[in-house]
């Protein structure tokens, strides 16, 4: 730690606290960046967490699968307002729930087929099982199996989505969802090469994020962090896996479907590269993977007011008055207002956060980019009772650490 360094300081407290096992941290600004790394990547081992420690996104993978999808879409493999079926003629005959805790067989037909627009805003009417209590929960862990590992084939993923009955209208409304999961196994049918491969050709190798993929290399196992959670008693303890147990203690070399909502492991400074097209007007370094005018579209609102104000998540709130949502990403329009869990900055700012502590914005306004990486794996029980919500409080001091007043 520096002495006197206010950002090394807020992240070695909640790791003396206890709340975190180790944090790695990054602000870039004026072409210069900065890491911040407090704690340990392994409790058992006591190995620290460092620059290049590799962490699991989770979420903050949309964004990149998003991106892949928008350079299909310049290539004019497909348009936004183009139904889904061109290409997955499985979901041909959706039913929508009457309730999206009600029983199964009571439902509507869908009165319009889902699009890519749809996919990118999560407007499809497809959801998470862990967001229910109802029979659509276990409906989508037996039919789908973990979110992030699953030994399902994606012809067979496609297949088992299709046969699950929609919660809301395609198009109706913002229901958090597998939708960025689709989107990953449509653009592999669409460029006819694995999700993996296309995102590696196309972003990964271009971009030289050399860590960032749906598996790590067992050459660089030993700069993994750990999952790490909390007992029942909320002390800190290392996991044997992801919570609901999602993702495998170790990704089969032979698995084929992989997670582009929320697969990914990366570090600081690959998350950095990819995070840098937000301020760069879609290139970095001189590669280009988005034209200027489809990254203002991905960055730009696609919800309506009412979509919006009604945007939840475990019931609670999700853009308020300060964020809208674009295609993949979180983006800010009153930084008054704006919740820095999901990004902050000045208007105009995107971000999405992942699940495991995982945080990052871009602000085209000074053109910096700041990423928070942990792994803080908690079971939704335990966060209910108040378990694992330090790494939020974290993630606020960071950002206001180093997001100038606006």
């Amino acid at each position: 730690m520096i002495s006197g360094d206010p950002i090394a300081a807020a992240l070695a407290a909640p790791v003396a606290a206890g709340e975190l096992a180790g944090v790695a941290t990054l602000v870039w600004r004026d072409g210069t960046a900065r890491a911040v790394c407090a704690g340990v990547r392994d409790i058992e081992t006591g190995l620290p967490v460092e620059r290049d420690t590799l962490f699991r996104i989770a979420s903050m993978t949309k964004p990149v699968t998003s991106v892949a999808a928008l350079m299909l879409m310049e290539e004019g493999r497909f348009a936004l307002g183009d139904p889904i079926t061109r290409f997955a003629p499985e979901f041909s005959s959706l039913r929508v729930l009457t309730t999206p805790d009600g029983p199964l067989q009571d439902t509507v037909p869908a009165t319009r087929p889902i699009t890519f627009e749809d996919l990118l805003t999560h407007c499809a009417g497809f959801t998470y099982a862990d967001f229910h209590t109802g029979p659509i929960a276990a409906a989508y862990a037996e039919a789908l199996g973990g979110d992030i590992d699953t030994p399902l084939s994606p012809d067979d993923w496609i297949a088992a989505l299709a046969e699950l009955p929609l919660i809301a209208q395609p198009g109706a409304a913002f229901h958090y969802s597998h939708a960025t999961d689709l989107l990953g196994l449509l653009i592999a049918r669409i460029a006819d090469a694995p999700l993996g491969d296309v995102l590696r050709s196309r972003i990964f190798d271009p971009l030289g994020m050399i860590d960032t993929g749906f598996a790590v290399p067992p050459e660089n196992h030993f700069r993994r962090a750990a999952p790490h959670g909390f007992d029942a008693a909320g002390r800190l303890t290392k996991r044997i896996t992801v919570p609901g147990n999602h993702a495998l203690p170790e990704r089969p070399a032979d698995m084929a479907f992989a997670s582009g909502g929320q697969g990914l492991w990366s570090t600081l400074d690959d998350y950095l590269i990819f995070a840098r097209l937000f301020v760069g007007g879609g290139a970095v370094n001189g590669v280009r993977l988005l034209q200027p005018e489809t990254l203002a579209l991905m960055t730009a609102n696609h919800l309506t007011p009412a979509q919006r104000a009604n945007a939840q998540m475990f019931g609670l709130p999700l853009f308020g008055t300060g964020h809208s949502f674009g295609l993949g990403v979180a983006v800010v329009t009153d930084p008054a207002t704006a919740s820095v869990t999901l990004c902050g900055g000045g208007v105009g700012s995107v971000g999405w956060p992942g699940a495991y502590g995982g945080w990052w914005q871009a602000d085209p306004n000074d053109g910096s980019v700041s990423i928070f990486l942990t792994h803080n794996m908690v079971e939704l029980e335990q966060l209910a009772s108040g378990i694992g919500l330090a790494v939020y409080a974290a993630i606020a001091q960071f950002q206001a650490l180093v997001s100038p007043r606006r």
